[in-house]
């Protein structure tokens, strides 16, 4: 449902195009992290209770330069990089493994995204197809037509809340919250290639420069596709884009789960939603189901509308320009580069492009990712660490069991219904027990383009092909090996991939308490998603239904609201602050987690570690989890658009805690210091 850690994932953003090839130079081995914490990365001129974030990780953040292939960089971005250096190795050597197996899918696909000369020779010839069917459209049925073709699966399916979508509407296909025990389709809005609604409406100057280069960027598209009248046309393109974005439900509006409720018979879109032909949209989608939960009502209203009142032909160049951006990786570079120079550069402060091997990585993994994992997980996660791992689940687990029983504020009623749940998550560890069956995908080695095109076919057929079968409970929706952990809260269920069970997270050379503060604590973290604002909202069986007595539920609600205080009172900018709000569920998650891992950790046989004691130890491992720096249009994207806050101030979770003012002697009037009944407890 949602993203957990957010630490990032094992192959990176894939904005951007880049130089290098299949034969490029071999980038060199992974190097080991070092054992236990890095005491070199601390700065002790800071107090403990002034910047907990700055004491743990003072020094590290002076030394450290973002790498230019990035738009932020930290713990996670590290270990994302050891990822990538062993996955690409394991990748260029399935090129090699018997046609036809499922390893060699895995390899050609690497081959065919990174043999660039392969691409330019064959021009933009295979965009042409493409670009004609546009130009074919007629009227407003081969609009619908063509609309509903264009419909894509999310890959991932695990940020329902904040979905969106190149296309005018995105699938997503999961278990429905009323019953539980049946798929269905889910609806949300889109259309928009900008971050968000805000960077089409905010009048923010920021705001207002990011329109007027995009705006250029649209046209360069065009042009480089040989579009007629680019200026022209980008001009109306975004313009409807814009007209889109104030359709848009709001980030604040998207995140509430109840919206999950709203179920529409297939045969009252028409009804409901006039302006768009609502019956050839879904049997060109291949959307068959009788009803569908629409997730943003008021946006498909007016995307609807909007189908029927722009003209037919801003539509085909809306239509054009969108295919161009989808495809631009698998076009000649000149294309690449320019959607680079635009998305990062412009937008996010990145100056180098990824290298060309990183980003054939993220296409494969969208393509072919629990193929890839299955060869990461049988090199490089041996069966000693997938135990380890599950201990660690059911130490902290049982923490959490055991917060629950001695919460005084909670009635014995609810605490049944909180303990019931709590025995049913389905916890999945490094990889899963079923693996997903690629057989149907046809992999070519030279055509980069058709990959693309059948891996989005096939992934719409397998999301479309869950309707009507029992709900899956097993099924991942991360691959094994990225660096990033999730709770599936209608699903029950959560998934702690391989990839993020290593060190400096999970070291098994260090003091186990460090793994507590780290990967216990992520661990912590993602259980505590099915009882945050919006998982708590969820029965043991997944639906979507209110198991609270009216005055438990009215203590959590108060202890949420003081979170959202607290966090939209820490400013990243003079101009710009965190919204504690758009950032609660995470921020729940992150001090119940925290506490449950800790309390875990009190089990362990500890002993003090180059002058630190067992608690500190664990704090600063926490710390040193988020150690976290991010160029500034990166920054004020992120506080902008995502669920989670700022490493830095992921890092001040501590302050709720007591027994980190114990551990470092905080008081007050240190700038981090609560008073006690100030300290937000939430579970």
């Amino acid at each position: 449902m949602r993203e957990g850690s957010g630490s990032g994932s094992a192959s990176g953003s894939s904005t951007g195009s880049s130089t290098g090839s299949a034969t490029a130079e071999k980038p060199p081995e992974p190097k080991a992290a070092p054992s236990g914490l890095d005491l070199s990365a601390m700065d002790t001129t800071v107090k403990p209770g002034d910047d907990f974030f700055a004491y743990a990780n003072g020094a590290w953040d002076k030394r450290t330069e973002i790498p230019p292939d990035r738009s932020s960089f930290g713990t996670g971005a590290t270990v994302s990089e050891r990822n990538l250096k062993r996955v690409v190795e394991l990748v260029r050597g399935a090129a090699t493994a018997p046609a036809g197996s499922e390893a060699r899918k895995v390899g050609d696909y690497f081959a065919a995204f990174t043999d660039e000369a392969k691409i330019e020779a064959k021009g933009i010839e295979p965009l042409k197809v493409e670009l004609a069917a546009i130009a074919a459209i007629e009227d407003p049925h081969t609009l619908s037509v063509a609309l509903g073709e264009s419909l894509r699966a999310d890959v991932d399916g695990t940020n329902a809340t904040d979905y969106d979508t190149p296309n005018i509407l995105g699938l997503w296909v999961a278990q429905d919250f009323v019953d539980p025990t049946k798929y269905s389709a889910f609806l949300f809005q889109g259309g928009l290639l900008m971050p968000d609604r805000e960077y089409y409406l905010s009048k923010k100057p920021d705001m207002v420069t990011a329109r007027e280069k995009y705006l250029a960027h649209v046209s360069a598209m065009l042009k480089l596709a040989g579009v007629a009248e680019p200026d022209a046309k980008a001009k109306a393109i975004v313009a409807l884009e814009t007209k889109l974005a104030t359709a848009h439900a709001s980030r604040e509006q998207t995140s509430d789960v109840k919206r999950g409720l709203v179920h529409w018979p297939r045969a009252d879109f028409a009804k409901k939603a006039p302006g768009l032909g609502w019956d050839a949209y879904f049997t060109a989608a291949g959307l068959g189901a009788e009803s569908i939960v629409v997730w943003q009502p008021e946006a498909v209203i007016g995307i609807a509308k909007l189908v029927k009142s722009e003209p037919l032909a801003t539509w085909q160049d809306f239509l054009a320009y969108h295919a161009i951006e989808h495809f631009a990786q698998v076009l000649p570079k000149a294309f690449g580069d320019e959607q680079f120079a635009f998305f990062g550069t412009a937008l996010a402060g990145q100056p180098a492009q990824r290298d060309r091997w990183k980003r054939g990585l993220d296409a494969t993994d969208d393509a072919l990712g629990e193929a890839v994992g299955k060869l990461y997980v049988e090199k490089y996660f041996p069966a000693s660490e997938k135990a380890r791992a599950k201990a660690m689940v059911a130490k902290i687990l049982e923490a959490f069991g055991k917060r629950v029983d001695n919460l005084a504020w909670m009635s014995p009623e609810t605490k049944t219904k909180a303990k019931a749940k709590l025995a049913v998550l389905k916890v999945g560890v490094g990889y899963p027990d079923k693996w997903r069956d690629y057989t149907a995908l046809v992999v070519n080695s030279g055509d980069a383009f058709g990959n693309l095109q059948r891996a989005d076919a096939a992934q719409l057929a397998r999301s479309l092909g869950k309707l009507g079968t029992p709900v899956d409970r097993d099924e991942w929706v991360m691959v094994p090996h990225i660096v990033n952990a999730v709770n599936l809260p209608a699903m029950n269920a959560m998934n702690f991939p391989a990839g993020m069970l290593q060190p400096p997270y999970f070291d098994p050379t260090r003091p186990e308490v460090m793994d507590y503060g780290s990967i216990g604590a992520v661990i912590g973290h993602e259980i505590s998603h099915s009882f945050d604002d919006q998982g708590a909202l969820f029965d043991a069986t997944g639906k979507l239904e209110n198991w609270w007595t009216k005055d438990d539920f009215a203590h959590f609600a108060q202890s949420g609201d003081a979170l959202v205080k607290q966090y939209s009172a820490y400013k990243a900018f003079p101009d710009l602050a965190l919204n504690g709000k758009q950032t609660l569920s995470e921020n729940i998650a992150d001090v119940a987690g925290l506490s449950a891992a800790y309390d875990a950790s009190k089990t362990l046989d500890t002993k003090p570690w180059e002058g630190l004691s067992a608690d500190q130890q664990f704090f600063l491992s926490f710390a040193q989890t988020w150690a976290t720096k991010y160029r500034e249009k990166s920054l004020r994207n992120r506080i902008l658009t995502d669920g989670h806050a700022p490493g830095p101030w992921r890092a001040a979770t501590v302050r709720n805690l007591d027994a980190w003012y114990a551990a470092f002697d905080v008081k007050a009037p240190e700038k981090l210091y609560l008073a006690p009944a100030d300290r937000v407890h939430v579970w």
